[in-house]
């Protein structure tokens, strides 16, 4: 059963034998260097950086579903990039105007 299995992978028209997979495979590589950013500082993210990684991210998700065959590890990663790039970007919109207005808070109490 488990052979079956992996020869269905193996020969899948988005399987290892093509670029349809490998693509999507090394691209994780993007969304885990943003989830080794998540220890930098706020101030040392770039937005123009995370708005492409979350467009990116959620253009080329709804691409993965549309086309055939569907490549659902096309479709997880951009998932993982829109994700990661939407916490990057809530993280540093928080440090740039949220942030500010907490401390002003606190100087006139």
């Amino acid at each position: 059963m488990a052979a079956s299995k992996f020869q269905a992978l193996w020969n899948h028209p988005a399987g290892p034998k093509t670029i349809h997979f490998w693509a999507p495979t090394f691209k994780w590589g993007i969304s885990i260097a943003n989830i080794a950013d998540f220890a930098k500082p706020p101030e040392k993210i770039s937005y123009p950086q995370q708005i492409a990684v979350t467009c990116t991210g959620v253009i080329w998700t709804r691409y993965s579903t549309v086309i055939t065959p569907k490549n659902w590890n096309l479709f997880s990663v951009n998932v993982a990039m829109a994700g990661t790039g939407i916490y990057q970007l809530a993280r540093k919109i928080r440090h740039d105007y949220f942030s500010e207005e907490e401390e002003l808070v606190a100087k006139e109490s």
